[in-house]
């Protein structure tokens, strides 16, 4: 039998590289390479763990949050300067320390309000990548009133537990963005006795958290059973920014407005509003309107819109982010060592197509993959590395005529 053995993995000096030598033992170079990539990654979890505060010389300014966002996001100027001071806001409350001043700084949660491809997730998803608080996106359309089927309102608080790694305080520090808020709208303007499972009745329960809570919350997440053990989750000083395309709350604007706009200089005060762009004068009063009920609105006191995406827009989003669609393409080509090019009359004609579906963003990018998707199929066959590859309007209108896209919308 062998003397010289490692102490973890057993086995004798002859089958390993190195055996290192110690007090009361010997360990083995693969054991000492396996434990110091453990220790690195328990280092690693640890400070990941403790890394979602800040000293308030750290705190990112909103002119630092807004330069950022407009790496990615092209446009929406209101709408980032509103989520910027909401979230630096943010970072000082938990920064405050409590004096005997008596003030203590409340929370703003935030409404953005715009149509779809507008940019309301992906605002979201980019601040994501810059905050050091735990930070979640869900979708408020999987909700439905406690006792059905569907998700609890609580599940969202199980989403922000896992992504702090099961750190209750680190998430009672953390950021939750509710996307399409508007699909749980309530149905009619008025109360109804029936139960609105997924509409109103979501509403009701998203209220205790909102304002700010102790909140039972399921470890692993899933419905609640009554002999589980629960997680305490204190929401006072969660942030909530909700985006919703509240489709045809122009209609509620424009009543409004209409009603005011009346006596001696209605003319005048007519000709003033922006016809094109009715989301601007968006009020609280039009969300009621629409169905959210008024508790709901008051513990959502930040409101900010979204425009319109124009020609303009469309043009840049397809160039000039950080991720653009056209520097997509072009890396997806690199890897294949083709050179991929677009005519500038194919970009146009692209932002012209996504003008007419009027899908905002996301109809460039469902123009751009059909465009694409023949020569995704046959370049890596067809072409080898260094050839050059060029998309000329013909090209793009040929293949948009044939495709299901161009089918769906000649059938309108």
């Amino acid at each position: 039998m062998a003397k010289n053995v490692c102490s973890f993995c057993g086995r004798s000096d002859k089958e390993v590289p190195l055996l290192i030598k110690g007090l009361s033992g010997f360990i083995c170079s693969d054991c000492a390479d396996a434990a110091y990539k453990i220790v690195l990654e328990n280092k690693g979890a640890t400070a990941q763990k403790g890394d979602f505060s800040l000293a308030l010389s750290e705190l990112p300014k909103p002119h630092d949050i807004k330069a950022y966002l407009d790496q990615y996001v092209i446009g929406q100027d209101d709408a980032k300067r509103y989520l910027a001071v909401s979230v630096y806001n943010h970072y000082k409350r938990l920064a405050q320390e409590r004096g005997d001043d008596g003030v203590e700084i409340e929370k703003s949660n935030i409404i953005m309000v715009g149509p779809t491809g507008t940019g309301k997730t992906l605002l979201a998803r980019t601040i994501a990548k810059l905050l050091k608080v735990p930070f979640t996106i869900v979708d408020a359309t999987v909700f439905t009133e406690a006792g059905y089927v569907g998700e609890d309102v609580e599940s969202i608080l199980s989403r922000l537990l896992q992504v702090a790694d099961g750190d209750v305080k680190a998430a009672e520090r953390g950021i939750v963005f509710i996307d399409e808020i508007d699909k749980i709208a309530r149905k009619t303007d008025n109360p109804s006795i029936t139960r609105d499972v997924s509409g109103e009745g979501v509403q009701q329960g998203l209220l205790k958290l909102l304002e700010g809570s102790i909140v039972n919350v399921p470890p692993k997440g899933g419905r609640k059973h009554p002999d589980q053990d629960y997680v305490h989750v204190d929401t006072h000083n969660i942030l909530f920014i909700c985006g919703g395309a509240f489709d045809g709350i122009e209609r509620k604007i424009a009543q409004r407005l209409n009603t005011h706009v009346v006596g001696f200089n209605s003319i005048q005060n007519t000709r003033s509003i922006d016809k094109n762009n009715l989301m601007k004068y968006i009020q609280p009063q039009d969300l009621k309107s629409f169905g959210l009920i008024p508790e709901i609105i008051g513990r959502l006191p930040v409101l900010t819109y979204l425009d319109s995406l124009d020609r303009e827009a469309l043009h840049r989003i397809l160039l000039e982010p950080k991720n653009s669609l056209v520097k997509q393409q072009k890396k997806l080509f690199a890897m294949d060592g083709i050179d991929l090019e677009f005519s500038k009359d194919t970009l146009d004609y692209i932002v012209d197509k996504a003008v007419e579906y009027k899908l905002g963003a996301r109809g460039l990018r469902s123009i751009m993959e059909t465009l694409m998707m023949q020569l995704q199929y046959d370049s890596p066959s067809t072409k080898k590395a260094g050839d050059k590859l060029v998309i000329t309007k013909e090209y793009a209108e040929k293949q948009l005529e044939n495709s299901l896209l161009q089918e769906a919308a000649n059938s309108r």
